[in-house]
């Protein structure tokens, strides 16, 4: 009998009193399986890995939002309370801002600091501090206790615990490496964008305010030009990024294509006449519903003869009846075009750093509803690289666009 009761069978064929019946009480060892055969038992289909990886991206992007904020949190109580403590206690002023309420999660800081002193898990400098290893959480605890202190920088206390509420939930979900669903992951990015902008470090860049920063285009903006966003089509488009966050509040806005179905059909012609009367200079660039190309066109989608060129027509006599209401129609331009369009654009704010350009080519056998759309942001600072003269796709579609106006003929 072993020390705990439990007596184990003989495993050998040949050793005496061997039996395949497992006497009562006593631990069944199971028998290792043959090498060959463990393969195939722990394999992973196809459904399996991209599970894991769609787990593995939303943690990542997760991750980057709740990195962002701890840090941004962690200077901003620096900032704060560092002035009021450091001056009496020195290197211990953390310990002292925690006070008796935090005596117990700032000593467990103050551990964690030295092991990793002695196994030299410290790399930067910079964060050989107790403020470095404290949490979201005890960081948030530091505010609560001193809010007076942060009272001036902060316009509601409870937006702020509100949003570091929701935070909470992922935050746990991704350091225990748990499964995060979309729902969460939006909502850990919405309450990420609210916080650091009320930490003051959402606004740095002039278009975030039509289309915000996102952490990961801010993290690797460099690998991918100007390019912010891909969708696989309009709808997809539409559905994340609407036409009243495109062209809401616009001073300038130059489009090109065939029908601009995406300013005509999804942006109403009164919210068109107070975009215009507000002073938005408006340039509309349409293909000729007469010329040689929209039959062309025509034949490559196997539409009935007449029936894009008819479809041109009603959108360019809307935007006449837009112009007609105007006082000053000058600024609200139409123009026609006869080249093969190769592509549709709406530059909004073209002109400034804080431009947006909506870019989708045409495909010969899908309408423009169904073809990939490139979301483009000008001036960005978010491209990091040392190369000088490279430049984004931004320009370049602005480019055309300013050859193709002046090439193409006015609409009375």
């Amino acid at each position: 009998m072993g020390s705990g009761g439990l007596e184990l069978p003989p495993g050998d064929e040949g050793h005496e009193g061997n039996s395949t019946d497992v006497p009562p009480g006593a631990v069944s060892l199971a028998r290792p399986m043959d090498a060959g055969s463990i393969g195939p038992e722990l394999d992973w289909d196809a459904d399996a890995w991209r599970e894991v990886r769609t787990r593995a991206q939303r943690a990542g992007r997760a991750y980057i939002w709740l990195n962002l904020v701890e840090q941004r949190l962690r200077a901003v109580v620096a900032a704060v309370l560092r002035p009021i403590y450091e001056p009496v206690h020195g290197d211990e002023w953390v310990v002292a801002a925690a006070g008796p309420a935090g005596q117990e999660w700032v000593q467990r800081a103050v551990a964690v600091r030295e092991v990793s002193r002695r196994k030299g898990y410290l790399l930067d400098p910079a964060d050989d501090n107790v403020l470095s290893f404290l949490t979201l959480p005890q960081l948030r605890e530091l505010v609560v206790q001193h809010w007076p202190c942060f009272e001036p920088y902060f316009d509601e206390r409870r937006d702020l615990e509100l949003a570091l509420d929701e935070l909470e939930v992922t935050r746990n979900v991704v350091s225990r490496n748990r499964a995060l669903s979309e729902a969460v992951l939006s909502q850990a990015e919405r309450a990420s964008a609210r916080l650091l902008e009320m930490l003051g470090a959402g606004g740095d860049v002039p278009s975030a305010r039509r289309l915000p920063v996102d952490a990961v285009e801010d993290l690797v903006g460099d690998r991918y030009a100007d390019v912010v966003a891909v969708h696989a089509d309009r709808v997809r488009l539409l559905r994340q990024f609407p036409a009243e966050d495109i062209f809401g509040g616009a001073r300038r806005l130059d489009a090109i294509g065939i029908g601009l179905n995406l300013l005509v059909q999804n942006f109403s012609g009164r919210r068109l006449v107070r975009l215009a009367e507000s002073g938005c200079r408006v340039r509309l660039l349409f293909l000729n519903p007469a010329s040689s190309s929209v039959k062309r066109r025509e034949r490559e989608l196997g539409m009935k003869r007449g029936e894009l060129s008819r479809s041109v027509e009603m959108n360019i006599l809307h935007m006449r009846r837009v112009r007609s209401r105007l006082r000053d129609p000058g600024a609200f331009e139409i123009q026609v075009y006869d080249e093969t369009p190769r592509f549709t654009a709406y530059l909004v704010d073209g002109d400034g750093v804080d431009g947006i350009a909506v870019v989708q080519s045409y495909l010969r056998g899908a309408r423009g509803m169904e073809s990939p759309v490139l979301v483009l942001r000008n001036g960005s600072r978010l491209v990091k690289s040392d190369d000088v003269g490279e430049v984004g796709l931004f320009p370049t579609y602005r480019e055309e666009f300013e050859l193709a106006w002046a090439d193409s003929r006015p609409v009375s």
